[in-house]
């Protein structure tokens, strides 16, 4: 542990302790990753007991601060729950491969939308979700083989997934997720202090052996994106979300939260491991990745129970999402000329991605993308070949933050790669593979 680090590390109590290590974090004095002193070398330089300060660390941890890791240590959580000033910023001329944000030049120009949308003042006491809304979104699930008879409308996908782990978990919950996996999923777990069991995933998406595995443990949810998995790429095919249901079907009382942030434009057909046959389960589709992220909105479809939960905590919080924003989700969604959008945006990401994937084959260099944004290389050294494509003009992004007991990789977002381009960042990568190691060395 660097000395200058555990210099911002004081109290003499539980509480200022405590409250010094978030201020570190918040400050960005303790950037993600860092690791901190052991409890008997913090306890010994600050003069209190080691109780002491293994009682700090339990409370940060369940707060979602810090993650303990056995014998190696205690570290600052890669996104814990404070604002903090710590962004990865490239410098000028790196190409950003590593946000994971769509094309802007994907997304429809809102102008026209904003223009034509009326909407009446909206009063407390009012009905929170537009009608049209959710007759909408009912149909357009329904299509997908979605049985979305209770529906409600949240601020966005994650939100979804937060609100329905919360109607039904509790502080130590296991949970059954993708590994690799998305890490805003793992953060949120952590944040919630529920404990995240790994299911190992491949192309066609999680494998229905590793999931058995994972029920037989006692999982109390199953989170998963049934397309555009992050950060693999895969995606359910028919025979696949088949075989998972069949595994469910032997654990009827486990939570299955669905969360297809893609939509549209992920490049695949929607499977649904849930279909409204579930005790407990919700489907979750947002509108960030095909109509923009600032329409902070997404769709909620699940049994009644659920979703009634989940709208009575929205009640007592936020209370409902902006009528505006859901008024220009049903004008783009009725516009005639979406339809057309939407299949654009997914085969130029298609094209992208396959771009991509074609590239790197031809420098033997495998790779993982089936649909979505983003494509996933094992690699033996990240680090090292983060840093090496950093020097090339490249930001791209480790794959620790996404794993738990999966191998090593980079993840590549290629949403904004041109076809032209994807033969450059192979061969940068080939470049990258084979001086890994002496950088790390």
């Amino acid at each position: 542990m660097n000395v200058r680090k555990q210099s911002y590390i004081t109290g003499r109590g539980a509480g200022e302790i405590a409250a010094s290590i978030e201020r570190g974090i918040r400050e960005s004095r303790l950037p993600p990753g860092s690791r901190l002193p052991t409890v008997r070398e913090l306890a010994a330089r600050l003069e209190v007991s080691p109780t002491t300060v293994a009682a700090v660390y339990r409370d940060l941890g369940r707060r979602g601060m810090v993650s303990a890791a056995g014998r190696l240590g205690t570290t600052v959580s890669f996104r814990p729950p404070v604002a903090t000033s710590w962004r990865p910023v490239f410098a000028p001329g790196v190409r950003d491969l590593a946000s994971g944000n769509p094309d802007p030049e994907l997304l429809p120009d809102l102008g026209e939308a904003l223009v034509a949308v009326q909407v009446p003042p909206i009063l407390y006491g009012q009905r929170a979700n537009d009608p049209e809304l959710v007759e909408v979104a009912r149909g357009r699930l329904h299509r997908d083989g979605v049985a979305a008879d209770h529906l409600t409308v949240v601020g966005g996908a994650m939100d979804g997934v937060e609100r329905a782990l919360q109607a039904h978990l509790r502080t130590g919950d296991r949970v059954a997720v993708e590994d690799p996996g998305y890490p805003g999923v793992l953060d949120l777990l952590a944040t919630m202090g529920l404990v995240p069991c790994p299911v190992a995933v491949d192309d066609r998406g999680p494998d229905p052996q590793s999931l058995a595995a994972a029920l037989g443990r006692g999982v109390s949810a199953f989170v998963l994106s049934p397309r555009a998995e992050n950060p693999y790429g895969s995606a359910l095919d028919r025979a696949r979300a088949g075989e998972l249901r069949r595994v469910l079907d032997q654990h009827p009382e486990v939570l299955v939260v669905e969360d297809d942030h893609a939509g549209e434009i992920a490049g695949t057909a929607p499977f649904s491991v849930s279909r409204g046959e579930r005790e407990r389960w919700v489907v979750i589709r947002s509108v960030s990745k095909s109509l923009g992220p600032d329409l902070r909105l997404a769709v909620v479809g699940g049994d009644a129970t659920t979703i009634a939960r989940v709208e009575g905590r929205r009640l007592v919080g936020t209370g409902w999402v902006s009528h505006l924003l859901q008024r220009l989700v049903v004008w783009l969604w009725s516009d005639p000329a979406t339809p057309a959008r939407l299949e654009r945006a997914a085969r130029t990401y298609a094209e992208r991605r396959g771009a991509l994937l074609d590239a790197l084959a031809g420098h033997g260099i495998a790779a993982h993308g089936r649909s979505g944004f983003n494509v996933w290389v094992p690699v033996a050294h990240e680090d090292g070949t983060v840093a090496a494509l950093l020097d090339a003009g490249w930001g791209v992004l480790a794959g620790e933050r996404f794993r738990i007991g999966s191998g090593r990789a980079i993840r590549v977002s290629a949403a904004t790669l041109a076809p032209a381009d994807a033969e450059r960042f192979a061969a940068d990568l080939a470049a990258a593979l084979s001086t890994a190691p002496a950088r790390i060395a």
